[in-house]
């Protein structure tokens, strides 16, 4: 009877990947929900369905620096550009709206009253993100991106 023990490892698991989508649109409110949906459906085939937190909350966060590029960072003739990464070893989903205004940076507005129609997407914008900001745009332009979890 012979003692030979056997062993076996298991190969490791290897590191998820980072994934990466980067889109122009045109600076219009039809593009604002073009980047919104195609944001959405890239959520899904990452693996997070839409009705999920992270997709929710990453179809808000485009949604609202979409609009807000098409309504405040427009220049006539110029597009705007969506970038959505997703980063498994931080866990991370990284929304990046890039406009050709480098004039019109965001601010959190103060409170708006109750009665006035607007003023309340950045603060959305600070409520979902786990961190949100500018940087500059080369050559020209502005980003803005904010971050949220991604479980």
């Amino acid at each position: 009877m012979d003692n030979t023990v056997l062993k076996t490892t298991a190969a490791p698991e290897p590191e998820p990947e980072r994934r990466e989508l980067s889109q122009q649109f045109p600076a219009t409110p039809r593009g604002a929900c073009l980047a919104r949906r195609l944001a959405v459906r890239r959520m899904v085939e990452w693996g997070y369905p839409p009705a999920s937190d992270a997709s929710c909350t990453v179809a808000l966060l485009v949604a609202e620096l979409a609009s807000n590029a098409v309504r405040h960072g427009r220049v006539p003739g110029r597009d705007f550009r969506l970038r959505l990464v997703c980063e498994p070893s931080t866990r991370t989903i990284r929304i990046e709206v890039s406009d050709a205004r480098e004039d019109r940076l965001p601010a959190i507005p103060a409170t708006p009253s109750a009665d006035e129609e607007s003023g309340r997407g950045l603060l959305l914008v600070d409520l979902l993100a786990t961190r949100w900001g500018t940087t500059p745009r080369i050559p020209v332009g502005k980003t803005v991106w904010a971050e949220c979890g991604a479980p």
